[in-house]
């Protein structure tokens, strides 16, 4: 995969405003730009994250950047090494030219907080570059800045953009990755924003309660916490595909702003709206924030 070309990328000022996901649509962001998007799916694979690529790729994200480089489908196992998928995501980085972003679900919300571990210096300092498209380990540590084209330590990789659903500490206890359950909650700077997913009186996540156990930053990460519907299912939180097919529920994710009022659309299936529009919300914004910062280094350079 080759990064983007020059010609490729608009100037700065010709974006929209990146803070304000809700004011402009997709098809205003470069898709040359599009960060990859990693789509972890849970343990059980009964529901992949499939589902989930195909709503972001039918509300206009390209769907080429949610595919798996392996499989070529839009979701990827969990039984990832943190260790192992930071440096796939340094080797994107670097081809890309603009940072990826990862979003787990269950088993694969762990997956997320490890690699952002492992991201931070917090699983060794000798990460290596990994080709995504094999899964082989390169003989370096470092990849290229894509902003200043300079050999960077792949533990010194910043994410725009990562979050978790529906992740709970009992099931990696019951693996016995102790010590990921300890830290499952901390957010390190290896993510600039961050949410969290949580399902009330969720079993599978060993939710007991409300949002009784919020993620919290380490350091300057921005993080949110955000508590789903009760009614909403671990196993079925990614199926969000029929959302974007919906123009009453299409147009409700377009508008949204976390915080927001505006009123909850009447007639339409409305299953994992909230997660679908909070998901979209902030991945439009790092999408057009990930092309503003290489519209400025292109600049720059």
């Amino acid at each position: 995969m080759l990064a983007a070309t020059p010609a490729a990328r608009p100037l700065a000022a010709d974006l929209p405003d990146c803070e304000r996901p809700e004011s402009f649509a997709a098809r205003e962001l470069p898709s040359g730009s599009a960060p990859r998007i990693v789509l972890l799916q849970g343990s059980l694979g009964l529901v992949t994250m499939e589902p989930l690529g195909a709503f972001l790729a039918a509300m206009g994200y390209p769907a080429r950047q949610l595919a798996d480089p392996r499989t070529g489908v839009m979701t990827t196992d969990s039984d990832l090494d943190g260790r192992l998928l930071a440096g796939m995501l340094a080797w994107q980085t670097e081809h890309d030219g603009v940072r990826p972003m990862i979003v787990g679900h269950s088993k694969g919300g762990g997956v997320v907080i490890d690699t952002l571990r492992a991201l931070a210096g917090l699983r060794g300092s000798d990460v290596a570059v990994v080709d995504p498209r094999t899964g082989n380990a390169e003989p370096r540590d470092r990849f290229t800045d894509p902003v200043t084209r300079r050999a960077t330590p792949v533990t010194e990789l910043r994410l725009p953009y990562a979050a978790a659903i529906a992740t709970g500490r009992m099931p990696r206890i019951l693996r016995g990755q102790f010590e990921l359950a300890r830290v499952l909650r901390e957010v390190p700077d290896s993510a600039e924003r961050f949410t969290g997913f949580t399902i009330p009186f969720d079993p599978i996540a060993g939710a007991f309660a409300g949002d009784e156990d919020p993620y919290v930053a380490t350091g300057s990460a921005k993080v949110r916490n955000v508590v789903l519907p009760a009614a909403t299912s671990h196993i079925g939180a990614p199926l969000t595909e029929h959302l974007a097919r919906d123009v009453a529920t299409r147009t409700w994710i377009e508008r949204y702003r976390p915080g927001g009022s505006q009123p909850w659309p009447e007639g339409p299936d409305t299953t994992n709206l909230v997660l679908a529009a909070e998901l979209w919300y902030d991945v439009k914004r790092a999408w057009c924030a990930e092309a503003q910062r290489a519209a400025q280094a292109q600049r720059g350079g």
